[in-house]
This record gives structure tokens, sequence and C-alpha cells, in this order.
């Protein structure tokens, strides 16, 4: 072998067609939905929305027995949005690491390069997911308030459901959801990232309770709890309280989730 034979091109890999479209986003955003309730702990997670959902409809209408005028489809769909509250970041949590706990990142980042599109579909499939999840409660908050009326009469089974309400709740769970996402990306590590999401608004919030000059000042824009609470009520959110959620979401999602992000396009792949 001669120094021309280094020398000479290699020659284009057969069957590699390079002039291929990418894949397309969309069916990058099924197969983050699908992945979702592929694993058991997924699987569980997005069926226990439902299911606690259910739970929280048969103890209101237990609880509500002898005081049928406390029923309504606004306090049916209020309570039923607390357990999708909790569930639904660990969801967002669990998509994220997931590729790097199950060491799936690899196979996912040698079918699409472009790892931005596919942190993209993930936040889609995140974020569509918490409108399904809104979707449920509101479901069954009509079934219950439709038994509340059936079963007890007027004054039970008010059908007034604000639009604000629904606004605010979907806020709500659209803030948390992207709070875990944001905590996931920047940590990928699933245990790390569901601790950081309880521990760190958490401990916020005690300071708040203990230094009464952080909760009347500072606290009214960095802890989530405070900035949060104006969206629990049936009742449109004034313009401060927006700017107060924003400012929070940028602190606690936008800069976790900008860090997190690069570090994902520049994490080594194993």
């Amino acid at each position: 072998m001669t120094i021309a034979d280094f020398s000479t091109p290699l020659a284009p890999t057969a069957g590699i067609d390079v002039t291929r479209p990418g894949i397309p986003f969309a069916r990058l955003v099924r197969v983050e939905l699908r992945k979702l309730v592929d694993t058991r702990a997924g699987f569980w997670l997005t069926a226990s929305i439902g299911v606690l959902a259910a739970i929280v409809m048969v103890a209101m209408l237990i609880a509500n027995r002898n005081n049928p005028e406390n029923l309504n489809l606004g306090e049916f769909f209020g309570m039923m949005n607390i357990p999708t509250a909790i569930i639904l970041p660990i969801l967002a949590i669990l998509l994220v690491t997931g590729e790097w706990s199950q060491r799936t990142a690899l196979t996912t980042f040698t079918l699409e390069p472009r790892r931005e599109r596919i942190i993209g579909a993930k936040l889609v499939a995140s974020l569509i997911t918490a409108v399904a999840a809104v979707a449920v409660a509101l479901v069954l908050g009509i079934v219950g308030n439709g038994i509340a009326a059936i079963a007890f009469a007027d004054p039970a089974g008010s059908w007034g459901l604000s639009m604000a309400g629904f606004v605010n709740s979907f806020a709500i769970q659209a803030f948390g959801l992207l709070l875990g996402f944001g905590f996931a990306a920047l940590i990928l590590n699933t245990p790390g990232a569901i601790v950081a999401y309880f521990a760190l608004p958490t401990a916020l919030s005690v300071v708040s309770e203990l230094v009464p000059w952080f909760k009347n000042n500072l606290g009214q824009w960095v802890d989530t709890t405070l900035t949060n609470m104006p969206f629990q009520s049936g009742e449109w959110a004034t313009g401060g309280e927006w700017a107060r959620l924003l400012v929070s979401g940028l602190i606690w999602i936008a800069l976790p989730l900008g860090v997190g992000v690069l570090r994902v396009m520049r994490s080594e792949v194993k």
C-alpha cells in the first residue's frame, strides 16, 4: 500500500441518502407522548391522575352529603386539580431524565442528532399532557356535579364555572409542570430532580413564613407559593399578579431550563 492510497478520498457510504428530510417534529412529539406511558412508572403515574380525581370526587360527595349547597362544578373542578398538580411535574421529570437514567439518550440522539428538537418535543408533549389532565379534571367534575344534582337535588349541582377559574387552573398546572421540567433538564437525574422540585420551593416558603420582611417584599416575586396563590381562585388575576408569576417563572423555570438545555446540548452521551 502506497501513500497515494491513503490520500484517495473515501467513497460515500452506499445506502445512506443524506438528502432526505429530518424526522418531522410532530412525529417526535408523538414518540415523547408514548414514552410517558411505556414504562411502569409513567403508566401508573398517568393512570393515577384519573384514579385520584375519581377518589376526590367520591370523597366530596360523601363529605358534603349533609351540606349539598357546598357542591358545585367550580368546587369539583378545583379539588380535582390538586392531585394533578402533584403528579404532572413528576411525569415531566421522568420524561426528561428517563433518557439518561435508562441509557436511551444515545439511541435517541443518534436517530435525531439535533438535540434541541428532542427537548422541544418533550416540552410540547408535557404541555399537551397538562391540557389533557385539566380536561380530565373538568370531565370528572361534570360527572361529580351531575351525581350531586341527582342525589341531593337543589341547591346542589350548581353548574357555575368561570372562565377565569379554568384559565387559572391551567396556569397553575403549566407552571408546576414547567418547574419540574426545568429542574429535570438541569440535574438530569430522576431522584435529584424530584427532590429539588419539592424541597427548594418548600424551603423558600418556610423562609417566607419565618421572615415577614421577606414575605412582604422579595418573597412576593420569588416565592412560587405566593405567586401561585392568586390563581387558586375563580377570579381574574390582576396585571401585577401576572407580573409576579412571570418573574418567579423566569427565576425558577427559565434559568434552570436554559442552563439545563446547554448541559444537554454539550453533555457527552455514553
